[in-house]
């Protein structure tokens, strides 16, 4: 009797954990659609400012860009209306980032991006969703309030000099244990990455 309940324990928390882990491939295709165009336009943008050729002229690439960023935020709305925050166990761990670079990205509307943050963070203690995309969201929402921000992800580049320089900060001497906590580069390592560009 006894190894008969083991068996059906085991059993319901196979089934348990399998329902918790299964990939929603619909929303995680649409998400990747999403995030490729999100990407399309700023990667024309940025072959424009480095000289090179597109086959888009500014004006378009910069109409074109206010279009797909304001439809993802559409959508975007509508998938946390359907789902909250989608996690590894909905779409995977590229579609639970790819989400997020949308949201990051949906700056005309702080007050969306603050409530997926607050989503957010219940699925970065679950595990299921990336502590360091969470930091990154959290600088961007108090940025859009006009706060400091917390672990210094958010930055700008100095047009002459090509320099780049955080935001401001809230705590710049704990930076650094505070990037660690949720797995990103200490703060001077973040900004040589920008001198590549």
């Amino acid at each position: 009797m006894k190894t008969l309940f083991n068996l059906s324990l085991l059993l319901m928390l196979s089934s348990a954990s399998y329902a918790q882990t299964k990939i929603n491939y619909k929303l995680q295709h649409k998400i990747v659609a999403m995030f490729k165009t999100d990407q399309k336009w700023r990667w024309e943008s940025e072959k424009l400012q480095d000289g090179k050729k597109s086959v888009y002229d500014e004006n378009t690439i910069n109409t074109n860009w206010a279009i797909a960023d304001s439809l993802n935020m559409i959508a975007a709305k509508l998938i946390v209306k359907k789902y909250g925050y989608p996690g590894y166990n909905l779409v995977g761990e590229k579609g639970s980032n790819y989400f997020w670079a949308i949201v990051q990205h949906c700056d005309d509307d702080v007050a969306f991006q603050q409530k997926v943050l607050l989503l957010m963070a219940k699925q970065v203690k679950r595990h299921n969703a990336s502590g360091e995309d969470f930091a990154f969201l959290q600088d961007r929402v108090l940025v859009g309030q006009g706060q400091k921000q917390i672990y210094g992800t958010q930055v700008l580049t100095d047009p002459n000099t090509h320099i780049t320089k955080p935001l401001p900060i809230q705590d710049s001497v704990h930076v650094d244990s505070l990037r660690k906590s949720v797995g990103l580069l200490p703060l001077r390592e973040y900004l040589k990455l920008f001198e590549q560009f």
